[in-house]
């Protein structure tokens, strides 16, 4: 008896298809529901007091006046913290985080020292943009932060 060959017919491609995009269709619903489910869109409970928040600590941070420039030069890093009248600003606390805006691989936490005029410290730069998430406490125990840009030339 010959062996009869098996002939992939419209049928067979319609049934490949459709069983294709129907794998794809169900992963798809089963990572939506599951997304949802375990997130519960909630950031704050009440974000009414959340925002009232924020706003009372925004205006904290601009009676305070302070201006933050950031500069480099070699292998220091400058962040100067001026005052309304143009002095410099000595904090009771700071901390920050040098890094890219891109990826956290080259993230810094420098040991910035006050030498009387603004804050200095050894950091690895390459050339490119970077930011300084800074935070701060004034000596009244006012919070500060802010994000500020370094342009450092190649």
């Amino acid at each position: 008896m010959a062996k009869r060959e098996r002939e992939f017919t419209g049928k067979h491609a319609l049934m490949l298809f459709g069983g294709a995009f129907a794998v794809i269709i169900g992963v798809n619903i089963a990572l939506a529901v599951n997304a949802v489910q375990t997130f519960p869109g909630l950031e704050v409970k009440n974000s009414y007091v959340a925002s009232q928040e924020f706003d009372q600590r925004r205006s904290a941070q601009q009676a305070l006046g302070w201006s933050v420039y950031a500069s480099s030069q070699g292998d220091i890093v400058k962040l100067e913290i001026t005052d309304a009248a143009g002095n410099p600003v000595e904090v009771a606390e700071l901390n920050a985080t040098l890094g890219r805006a891109t990826h956290v691989q080259d993230d810094q936490q420098p040991a910035f020292i006050f030498d009387g005029q603004a804050y200095v410290a050894p950091a690895d730069l390459g050339p490119g943009n970077w930011n300084i998430r800074m935070a701060a406490r004034a000596k009244d125990g006012t919070a500060f932060t802010q994000r500020v840009i370094l342009h450092v030339k190649g």
